[in-house]
């Protein structure tokens, strides 16, 4: 029987009473990135008993996930972890995934957010420092592949905070940007509602008007995307961005599993999202939260 490695960090959590069931039902994990430095899985034991070990990185940003395969950015790299289990072999009798570090690449300080796995095995990524859709390179820290019809050059400039990336069938289609801008920071007074998303086929905004949008996903037919400058959840119709719910949070990250988003959500950040939407939009919902808790309590 293989030995894990000792795991030094566990991280503890709070969850709904039905989350672990949802977890097992569904026979999956949960991987998400944090600010302090940390790769976080969420699973459940054989025993019941849930999973939350925990690994330190370099300033981790995004993750892209296949089923025996991580990769992962961070401040200057981008990292593949791969599974070395074999089929229906457990670790310890406990795990059914083992993921090591197995190769890093050094991008330098490229600001690199969603990325893929193409269906060639191409990893191609958002190169948000640079503005544009990029791939890696044997030499150099990166090779563009598409860039913004609007930005005149590729610089080091973060000009539009070009963000997220959508594939389909494989292949990238959509990305989001925060802004049209094509100055170096331009994004950052723009923030409000100088959103798009682009489709890089036919280079053709089709949508505009957003607040912040960020992690596009193509699911069942439709293009999903979270508004995280007013909290919305929602998806693209005919041009325009319908919101189906308000997320209490700052929307970082979206996948699909079955008949269910995940939405990764962090604090909101007074310095960041003072002038958002989101902001006002959450005092309020906390406050109707608690007036429904003090409710739910008087009627008892």
């Amino acid at each position: 029987m293989k030995k894990l490695p000792p795991i030094t960090k566990t991280l503890t959590i709070t969850y709904s009473p039905h989350f672990l069931e949802w977890l097992n039902r569904y026979q999956i994990s949960l991987a998400f990135t944090s600010q302090t430095n940390c790769l976080c899985l969420i699973g459940v034991k054989p025993d019941g008993q849930v999973s939350v070990p925990v690994w330190e990185f370099d300033r981790p940003r995004k993750l892209y996930a296949k089923s025996d395969r991580l990769y992962l950015s961070t401040q200057y790299q981008i990292w593949r972890l791969e599974n070395v289990l074999e089929n229906e072999e457990l670790l310890e009798d406990k795990y059914d995934r083992f993921y090591i570090p197995r190769m890093a690449y050094t991008t330098g300080e490229l600001n690199v957010q969603d990325l893929v796995e193409d269906n060639k095995g191409d990893i191609i990524f958002i190169n948000t420092q640079y503005s544009c859709l990029a791939t890696l390179h044997p030499k150099h820290s990166f090779t563009p592949l598409w860039k913004p019809p609007f930005i005149s050059q590729l610089a080091p400039e973060d000009r539009c905070h070009l963000n997220g990336l959508a594939t389909v069938e494989g292949q990238p289609r959509y990305v989001t940007a925060i802004s049209c801008s094509d100055v170096a920071c331009g994004w950052q007074s723009l923030r409000s509602n100088g959103g798009v998303v682009i489709n890089i086929q036919t280079n053709e905004i089709i949508v505009e008007g957003l607040s912040v949008p960020h992690s596009p996903r193509w699911y069942r037919g439709k293009l999903w995307l979270l508004n995280s400058g007013t909290g919305d959840f929602g998806y693209i119709e005919n041009g325009k961005f319908l919101p189906v719910t308000f997320c209490p949070g700052y929307g970082r990250s979206l996948n699909f599993i079955g008949d269910f988003a995940v939405v990764g959500l962090s604090k909101l950040r007074v310095d960041y999202s003072s002038d958002l939407l989101v902001v006002e939009r959450f005092k309020n919902w906390k406050t109707d939260v608690r007036y429904l808790l003090i409710n739910q309590r008087q009627s008892k």
